[in-house]
């Protein structure tokens, strides 16, 4: 029988909290069971392994992630837009490191399309990317391009690759400048 409080949400927002602390990488179920005060057995009756808490988190992480971007974004276009975007994408990545981490995990399509909070990043995202006149094939590829540039820049920035003396925020926003002018100019 399940151990009364324990549901499979918060044992999920609780490896979240435990992945900002630790790492994503380092959480694991036998953490999260001391955590509870109960046996790892326990929570086998809400997660079936830890992939699967992986999975949930990378969904909460995600969903939370979207949810701060499309408050940024609302009643926004172009570059004010994108200016947003970028700025509440690099201060989630910023403020929550495990759950980002959470993020980048590959996750089966089977899986990923079931997800509400995917769904509504692809909308958000290519929406944006919409008012730049893209369609697809270049709508995956300009996702593809802002999506490496700010994984890459957060990283950096989070673990201190950027040794530099110039501020990293003047960086950012001319990096975000570059990408402006580059999804103006898409090639064709």
């Amino acid at each position: 029988m399940p151990r009364a409080g324990l549901t499979p949400d918060r044992i999920t927002a609780a490896a979240a909290d435990l992945a900002d602390e630790v790492g994503f990488e380092n959480v694991s179920l036998s953490a999260l069971a001391r955590h509870f005060g109960v046996k790892d057995a326990s929570l086998y009756s809400h997660v079936r392994n830890l992939q699967d808490l992986r999975i949930r988190v990378a969904f909460l992480a995600g969903g939370e992630m979207i949810d701060r971007i499309a408050v940024a974004v609302a009643g926004q276009a172009g570059k004010d837009a994108l200016v947003a975007f970028a700025g509440a994408y690099r201060a989630y990545a910023l403020q929550h490191p495990g759950r980002y981490a959470a993020t980048q995990i590959r996750i089966a399509p089977s899986l990923a399309a079931d997800s509400p909070a995917l769904r509504r990043t692809a909308e958000i995202t290519y929406g944006m990317l919409r008012a730049y006149g893209l369609d697809e094939p270049d709508l995956t590829d300009a996702v593809r391009l802002l999506r490496a540039t700010f994984h890459g820049y957060c990283v950096l920035e989070s673990t201190g690759g950027f040794g530099h003396s110039r501020a990293v925020q003047t960086s950012w926003d001319k990096a975000i400048d570059a990408l402006h002018l580059t999804l103006e100019h898409w090639p064709r």
